[in-house]
């Protein structure tokens, strides 16, 4: 399995990984009901930030925090949906690549999540 190289292996992971999340009733209605996201316009914004943070250049400009404490007014984010989220989020990088690159997303996800926690 090759590393995260590019923007198109962005895209591919996060449309799997959505696969996953949207699939599964325990944390699907965050997306679909709370957030009420347009999957497409959401997927390029998520590739945006994961290509700003991984190799530094992209335009993502939204404030993360900001987006998830406003959901998290609609609907609390609990520790389990945190968890959910990032077991999916890992599997996918998992079953899809493997590499420095990949490692990298993973414990970058995992301090993001840790952050947002102590935030909300």
């Amino acid at each position: 399995m090759r590393d995260i190289q590019t923007r198109e292996d962005l895209n591919l992971l996060m449309s799997e990984f959505y696969l996953k999340l949207l699939a599964d009733s325990k944390i699907n209605y965050l997306f679909t009901e709370v957030a009420k996201i347009d999957l497409e316009p959401h997927l390029l914004d998520l590739v945006d930030f994961w290509e700003q943070i991984l190799f530094d250049r992209g335009s993502y400009q939204k404030n993360v925090l900001q987006i998830h404490t406003n959901l998290n007014q609609l609907s609390k984010l609990s520790e389990v949906h945190f968890a959910i989220w990032l077991n999916y989020f890992n599997t996918t990088i998992d079953e899809n690549f493997a590499g420095q690159t990949a490692e990298n997303m993973k414990t970058r996800a995992l301090s993001i999540a840790t952050v947002m926690k102590i935030k909300l």
